[in-house]
Protein backbone atom coordinates (compact mmCIF):
# COMPACT_ATOMS: atom_id res chain seq x y z
CA UNK A 1 0.00 0.00 0.00
CA UNK A 2 1.51 3.46 -1.05
CA UNK A 3 1.99 6.22 2.07
CA UNK A 4 -0.65 9.03 1.46
CA UNK A 5 0.96 11.73 2.61
CA UNK A 6 -2.22 13.84 2.23
CA UNK A 7 -3.88 11.27 4.70
CA UNK A 8 -0.47 11.63 7.52
CA UNK A 9 -0.59 15.48 7.19
CA UNK A 10 -4.10 15.18 7.72
CA UNK A 11 -4.00 13.17 10.96
CA UNK A 12 -0.94 14.96 11.77
CA UNK A 13 -2.67 18.35 12.72
CA UNK A 14 -6.43 17.34 13.31
CA UNK A 15 -7.86 19.33 15.11
CA UNK A 16 -11.70 20.36 16.35
CA UNK A 17 -13.27 23.46 16.24
CA UNK A 18 -15.48 24.37 18.94
CA UNK A 19 -19.36 23.92 17.79
CA UNK A 20 -20.10 27.67 18.83
CA UNK A 21 -17.11 28.96 16.70
CA UNK A 22 -18.44 27.17 13.44
CA UNK A 23 -20.79 29.34 10.88
CA UNK A 24 -22.66 28.60 7.74
CA UNK A 25 -22.18 27.35 5.17
CA UNK A 26 -23.31 23.99 6.53
CA UNK A 27 -23.22 20.55 4.29
CA UNK A 28 -25.90 19.97 2.61
CA UNK A 29 -27.93 16.89 2.04
CA UNK A 30 -25.90 15.18 -0.84
CA UNK A 31 -22.65 16.22 0.96
CA UNK A 32 -24.56 14.65 4.91
CA UNK A 33 -25.49 11.29 3.22
CA UNK A 34 -21.63 11.05 1.61
CA UNK A 35 -20.47 11.60 4.95
CA UNK A 36 -23.03 9.05 6.53
CA UNK A 37 -21.44 6.57 4.24
CA UNK A 38 -18.21 7.20 4.85
CA UNK A 39 -18.61 7.62 8.71
CA UNK A 40 -19.88 4.04 8.60
CA UNK A 41 -17.16 2.69 7.08
CA UNK A 42 -15.62 1.26 10.83
CA UNK A 43 -14.57 -2.34 12.47
CA UNK A 44 -18.19 -3.48 13.27
CA UNK A 45 -17.41 -7.00 14.28
CA UNK A 46 -20.19 -9.41 13.41
CA UNK A 47 -21.75 -6.66 11.03
CA UNK A 48 -24.92 -5.62 12.94
CA UNK A 49 -24.28 -1.77 12.38
CA UNK A 50 -24.69 -1.30 15.92
CA UNK A 51 -25.79 2.93 15.39
CA UNK A 52 -27.57 4.85 13.53
CA UNK A 53 -27.91 8.69 12.85
CA UNK A 54 -30.22 11.35 13.60
CA UNK A 55 -29.59 14.32 11.30
CA UNK A 56 -30.80 17.67 12.50
CA UNK A 57 -30.68 20.80 10.52
CA UNK A 58 -32.79 23.93 9.98
CA UNK A 59 -35.24 25.50 11.90
CA UNK A 60 -35.62 21.71 13.91
CA UNK A 61 -32.28 22.49 15.48
CA UNK A 62 -33.97 25.75 17.07
CA UNK A 63 -37.18 24.03 17.95
CA UNK A 64 -35.27 21.08 20.11
CA UNK A 65 -32.81 23.79 21.86
CA UNK A 66 -36.12 25.87 23.20
CA UNK A 67 -37.87 22.22 25.03
CA UNK A 68 -34.00 21.29 25.93
CA UNK A 69 -33.74 24.80 27.45
CA UNK A 70 -37.23 24.56 29.06
CA UNK A 71 -35.93 20.84 30.59
CA UNK A 72 -32.98 22.36 31.85
CA UNK A 73 -34.83 25.30 33.71
CA UNK A 74 -37.62 22.71 35.01
CA UNK A 75 -34.01 20.60 36.51
CA UNK A 76 -32.36 23.75 37.96
CA UNK A 77 -35.26 26.59 38.37
CA UNK A 78 -32.32 29.25 39.28
CA UNK A 79 -30.58 28.93 36.02
CA UNK A 80 -28.38 32.15 34.88
CA UNK A 81 -29.38 34.05 32.00
CA UNK A 82 -26.30 33.12 30.52
CA UNK A 83 -26.65 29.47 30.95
CA UNK A 84 -30.35 30.02 29.74
CA UNK A 85 -29.21 31.39 26.37
CA UNK A 86 -26.56 28.84 26.33
CA UNK A 87 -29.48 25.76 26.51
CA UNK A 88 -31.55 27.93 23.67
CA UNK A 89 -28.28 27.35 21.26
CA UNK A 90 -27.39 23.80 22.22
CA UNK A 91 -28.33 22.68 18.36
CA UNK A 92 -28.05 25.66 16.88
CA UNK A 93 -24.26 26.79 17.13
CA UNK A 94 -23.61 24.83 14.15
CA UNK A 95 -25.39 24.60 10.56
CA UNK A 96 -25.44 20.66 10.86
CA UNK A 97 -25.66 18.11 13.83
CA UNK A 98 -25.75 14.71 13.30
CA UNK A 99 -26.35 12.14 16.72
CA UNK A 100 -24.90 8.99 16.34
CA UNK A 101 -26.84 6.91 18.07
CA UNK A 102 -25.73 3.55 19.83
CA UNK A 103 -27.75 0.37 19.03
CA UNK A 104 -25.72 -1.94 21.49
CA UNK A 105 -27.40 -4.72 22.87
CA UNK A 106 -26.54 -8.22 24.17
CA UNK A 107 -25.84 -10.69 21.04
CA UNK A 108 -24.64 -14.16 21.28
CA UNK A 109 -21.02 -13.59 19.88
CA UNK A 110 -20.35 -9.97 19.63
CA UNK A 111 -19.63 -8.38 23.06
CA UNK A 112 -22.04 -5.24 23.38
CA UNK A 113 -18.80 -3.09 24.46
CA UNK A 114 -17.53 -4.08 20.93
CA UNK A 115 -20.53 -2.49 19.79
CA UNK A 116 -20.19 0.68 21.81
CA UNK A 117 -16.87 0.99 20.22
CA UNK A 118 -17.93 0.84 17.30
CA UNK A 119 -20.00 3.26 17.69
CA UNK A 120 -17.58 5.38 18.95
CA UNK A 121 -15.01 4.80 15.32
CA UNK A 122 -17.99 6.38 14.02
CA UNK A 123 -18.20 9.22 15.34
CA UNK A 124 -14.68 9.92 14.63
CA UNK A 125 -14.99 8.76 11.09
CA UNK A 126 -17.71 11.52 10.84
CA UNK A 127 -15.64 13.93 12.34
CA UNK A 128 -12.72 13.31 9.13
CA UNK A 129 -15.43 12.90 6.58
CA UNK A 130 -16.78 16.50 7.25
CA UNK A 131 -13.00 17.35 7.63
CA UNK A 132 -12.46 15.64 3.90
CA UNK A 133 -16.06 17.84 2.47
CA UNK A 134 -14.00 20.97 3.20
CA UNK A 135 -15.94 21.50 6.94
CA UNK A 136 -14.87 22.54 10.23
CA UNK A 137 -16.44 19.72 13.24
CA UNK A 138 -16.66 18.64 16.43
CA UNK A 139 -17.76 15.45 18.79
CA UNK A 140 -20.00 16.63 22.04
CA UNK A 141 -21.93 14.93 24.10
CA UNK A 142 -23.62 17.33 26.53
CA UNK A 143 -26.34 16.52 29.53
CA UNK A 144 -28.98 15.41 27.25
CA UNK A 145 -26.55 12.94 25.87
CA UNK A 146 -27.11 10.93 29.13
CA UNK A 147 -30.87 12.29 30.21
CA UNK A 148 -33.19 9.36 29.11
CA UNK A 149 -35.96 12.15 29.10
CA UNK A 150 -34.46 14.21 26.56
CA UNK A 151 -34.67 11.14 24.23
CA UNK A 152 -38.34 11.69 22.57
CA UNK A 153 -37.59 14.71 22.01
CA UNK A 154 -34.18 14.34 20.06
CA UNK A 155 -35.10 10.61 18.58
CA UNK A 156 -33.72 8.59 20.48
CA UNK A 157 -35.11 4.84 21.36
CA UNK A 158 -35.51 3.37 24.07
CA UNK A 159 -32.70 1.05 24.82
CA UNK A 160 -30.34 3.25 23.17
CA UNK A 161 -27.32 5.67 23.87
CA UNK A 162 -26.01 8.93 22.01
CA UNK A 163 -22.54 8.24 21.28
CA UNK A 164 -22.44 12.48 20.04
CA UNK A 165 -23.35 14.90 18.56
CA UNK A 166 -21.10 15.47 15.76
CA UNK A 167 -21.59 19.51 14.82
CA UNK A 168 -20.66 20.58 11.44
CA UNK A 169 -20.07 23.95 9.57
CA UNK A 170 -17.58 26.51 8.48
CA UNK A 171 -15.18 28.16 10.43
CA UNK A 172 -15.16 31.53 12.15
CA UNK A 173 -11.93 31.68 12.65
CA UNK A 174 -9.11 29.27 11.98
CA UNK A 175 -8.05 25.86 14.31
CA UNK A 176 -5.42 25.93 17.08
CA UNK A 177 -3.37 23.68 18.12
CA UNK A 178 -3.98 22.53 22.04
CA UNK A 179 -1.51 20.29 24.25
CA UNK A 180 -1.13 16.96 23.35
CA UNK A 181 0.18 13.89 25.95
CA UNK A 182 3.62 13.02 25.29
CA UNK A 183 4.61 9.57 24.19
CA UNK A 184 6.39 8.51 27.25
CA UNK A 185 3.50 9.38 29.49
CA UNK A 186 0.96 7.19 27.54
CA UNK A 187 2.54 4.50 26.13
CA UNK A 188 4.18 1.01 27.89
CA UNK A 189 5.54 -1.36 25.12
CA UNK A 190 5.17 -4.91 26.54
CA UNK A 191 8.30 -6.69 27.42
CA UNK A 192 10.77 -3.89 27.23
CA UNK A 193 11.81 -2.41 30.20
CA UNK A 194 12.00 1.61 30.38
Amino acid sequence: MKTEIGLLDYLSTRRSIPAFQMCEPGPEKPEIEQMLKLASRVPDHGKLAPWRFIVYRGEERARISAELAKMAIAAKPDLSQEMIAVENTRLTRAPVVVAVVSTAAPHFKIPEWEQVMSAGAVCLNLLMAANAHGYCSNWLTEWFAFDEKAYPLLGVKPGERIAGFIHIGSPQVPPTERPRPELADIVTWAGESA
